[in-house]
C-alpha cells in the first residue's frame, strides 16, 4: 500500500526549459489571462476554465483542477490534447476538469481560427443567462454584442461528449455565448481578443442587472442604431480587440504581485 502523501504543492520548478519557446510565450499569456480574470471578480473559486492553443500544434493548455486563478503560473498549466489527454503537467497529484475539454475541446476542434476560449459562472453572467429575453441592448457596450451572440441551453453538467455538436452549433461564427442558466462563454483569436470580449459582455450583464433592479422603465435604442453600432464595434471594422489594453493590464498585474504573496503569473 502506497502511503506517500498527496503531491498538492503549487512550488514546481519552471518548465521554461522543458518546452519551446513558444508553448512559453502562450503559457504567459495565459497565465496572466487567469490573473485578470481574478483581478476583475470572474472567478469562481477553483472552477471553470481557459484554454489557449499552442501555436502551430493541436495541443491546449488549461489549469490545473485545484487551484485558484491568483496561484497559476505559466509553469502550472497542463498541456491536453482536444480529446482531454493530458501530454504534460507538473509532478502533481492535481488533474483537470473534465468539462473543460468537453466544452473547451469540441469549439477548439470545430473553430480553427479560435486559438483562445474563457468561461466564467459570475453572478451577473449567471443572472442574465437565467432571463428568457437574454442579454439587453441597453448600453454601448451590450450593443456590441447584438446579432453576435450565440444562446445555448441548459443540458446539465457538461460532460457528456454528445453536448459538443450542440455547443458548436449554437456558438456558430460568433466569439460570445450565454449558456443559459449556467454562465458566459467567449472566445477568439487571441487570448488578449478572449478576454476582452469576456470583460465586455460581463460588464454588459452587470450593468443589466443594475438596470433591471432598479425598477424603471428602460429605454432602448432604435433597430437602426443598434446594427449600425454593432457593426462599427466588430473587430474587422475596428483594431483588433484586446490588444492596446494588453500591456496596461500586464504592468497592473506586476504591480500587484508585488505584495499579493502569491508566485507571479510569469514563473
Amino acid at each position: 500500500m502506497d502511503n506517500a502523501a498527496p503531491r498538492f504543492g503549487t512550488d514546481w520548478p519552471s518548465a521554461r526549459d522543458q518546452v519551446s519557446e513558444t508553448e512559453w510565450q502562450a503559457r504567459l499569456e495565459l497565465a496572466a489571462c487567469y490573473r485578470l480574470v481574478e483581478a476583475y471578480g470572474m472567478t469562481d473559486m477553483i472552477y471553470n476554465h481557459i484554454t489557449l492553443r499552442i501555436p502551430g500544434t493541436e495541443h491546449l493548455l488549461i489549469n490545473l483542477y485545484g487551484l485558484l486563478y491568483k496561484e497559476i503560473t505559466a509553469t502550472s498549466l497542463a498541456k491536453i490534447d482536444v480529446e482531454g489527454n493530458i501530454i504534460w503537467k507538473p509532478d502533481t497529484d492535481y488533474g483537470i476538469n473534465k468539462s473543460g475539454y468537453v466544452i473547451h475541446g469540441a469549439i477548439h476542434k470545430a473553430r480553427p481560427d479560435v486559438a483562445a476560449v474563457l468561461h466564467t459562472h459570475t453572478r451577473a453572467g449567471m443572472a442574465v443567462a437565467a432571463m428568457k429575453e437574454g442579454l439587453l441592448p441597453l448600453n454601448q457596450t451590450a450593443i456590441r454584442f447584438v446579432g453576435h451572440l450565440g444562446y445555448h441551453d441548459y443540458e446539465g453538467p457538461a460532460i457528456d461528449l454528445s453536448e459538443r455538436e450542440r455547443i458548436v452549433r449554437d456558438l456558430g461564427t460568433h466569439d460570445a455565448m450565454v449558456m443559459r442558466n449556467h454562465g458566459l462563454l467567449t472566445c477568439g483569436a487571441t487570448i488578449q481578443q478572449a478576454f476582452n470580449t469576456m470583460y465586455q459582455l460581463e460588464m454588459s450583464c452587470r450593468a443589466q442587472v443594475d438596470a433591471m433592479a432598479a425598477r424603471t422603465e428602460l429605454t432602448l435604442p432604435s433597430a437602426e442604431v443598434l446594427e449600425r453600432t454593432a457593426h462599427l464595434y466588430q473587430p474587422g471594422a475596428r483594431r483588433p480587440y484586446g490588444v492596446l489594453e494588453w500591456h496596461a493590464m500586464l504592468r497592473l498585474l506586476e504591480a500587484e504581485a508585488r505584495s499579493s504573496g502569491f508566485p507571479p503569473y510569469w514563473v
